[in-house]
């Protein structure tokens, strides 16, 4: 099995996603940040913009 994270999107008024992924993109202050499973940890601020995130295909399930 990948190594995945696990992405859970919300508003302040619901959730809008919650799912495992394999990487994610944010837009960031200071530029665009990448987070892969096990990425150290880490506080930036965000910024608006669009959030792009990598989903798992064709995934097994047993």
């Amino acid at each position: 099995m990948a190594n995945t994270i696990q992405i859970d999107v919300v508003s302040a008024e619901e959730s809008i996603l919650s799912e495992e992924a394999e990487f994610v993109v944010a837009p960031a202050k200071m530029g665009e940040v990448g987070i892969y499973p096990n990425h150290a940890s880490m506080i930036t601020l965000l910024k608006a913009g669009s959030v792009r995130i990598k989903k798992l295909i064709n995934q097994m399930k047993t």
